[in-house]
């Protein structure tokens, strides 16, 4: 089940169907300004290096189970097909069953801009149509800051960002995200975040 075979063929952007509610879309920026930066030459090597990770649904449809930014950031960027690579089929089962085994197995996060778990149907059907949560934003440029360390549990980040939710207001983010970053940084140096993964401890002083 957790074996990814690449599927070679490239599959439309549009076709792709997102297993979460947002995304946060300064880190969409980032992503497509590291795009612009990529020679063409280098391009291929790149396909090679970020394959989209989806499982196959009902209706043989593909459910990206990672990645949700750069697809959003190559779709504004105007890129019309990507490379995926298959970690389950589960095309044979009704969609109440699907939903329930991506949940099971950490494939999915039906969860708003406000942190609120929310029903399947409010998960959009389109990676352009994908919501903005600032507290993703920041939870992304404060790994990239050294705030936490890159670690495989699933949506790592929106855990991180729900951490924030109710220590940092979401206006704050919006009107200073440089201060709103700095004010991050030292919550989640604090023993508050010990239960979150990747949480690197507090410095020495604190």
């Amino acid at each position: 089940m957790s074996t990814r075979e690449p599927l070679l063929q490239p599959v439309k952007i549009s076709d792709l169907r997102p297993t979460q509610i947002t995304v946060g879309m300064r880190e969409v920026e980032e992503r497509r300004g590291r795009w612009k930066k990529i020679p063409e030459k280098e391009k291929s090597a790149f396909w090679e290096r970020h394959l989209i990770p989806v499982i196959l649904g009902p209706k043989g449809r593909h459910y990206v189970i990672d990645h949700h930014h750069l697809a959003r950031a190559l779709l504004e960027e105007g890129v019309m097909d990507v490379l995926v690579t298959v970690v389950a089929d589960l095309s044979r089962l009704e969609p109440d069953s699907f939903w329930f085994v991506l949940d099971n197995h950490g494939w999915s996060h039906p969860y708003d801009s406000e942190g609120r778990r929310r029903d399947r149907d409010k998960v959009p059907k389109s990676i352009a149509d994908l919501a903005d949560d600032p507290y993703r934003s920041l939870a992304g440029a404060l790994r990239r800051a050294g705030g936490f360390a890159k670690d495989t549990t699933p949506f790592s980040e929106f855990l991180w960002a729900d951490f924030f939710r109710s220590r940092i207001k979401r206006k704050e983010i919006e009107k200073d995200f440089a201060r709103a970053l700095k004010k991050a940084l030292k919550q989640a140096r604090s023993k508050e975040a010990n239960y979150l993964p990747g949480w690197c401890g507090p410095v020495s002083g604190d």
